[in-house]
């Protein structure tokens, strides 16, 4: 899951190697992803109203389910 995001967010911004994915709770129930990227590249993270954060976000839970895991992002 997490090199998804990875994958992902640095298709998305314009400095790539700025892009940090850290697991920040990793157990049997839940999984928690804080996704880095720098601060100008930000907005094309978040996307209009927030619809590419929104697909991230539906993609991990996704995948979580069928791991019988809850999944969440948190973008910093």
């Amino acid at each position: 899951m997490r090199k998804l995001i990875e994958y992902i967010a640095q298709s998305l911004v314009d400095d790539p190697s700025a892009v940090q994915v850290r697991e920040i709770r990793n157990d049997r129930h839940a999984l928690v992803l804080e996704l880095h990227v720098a601060e100008d590249d930000f907005g094309k993270v978040i996307g209009r109203q927030g619809r590419v954060a929104k697909a991230m976000r539906t993609l991990l839970r996704t995948g979580g389910a069928r791991e019988g895991r809850h999944t969440s992002l948190e973008i910093n």
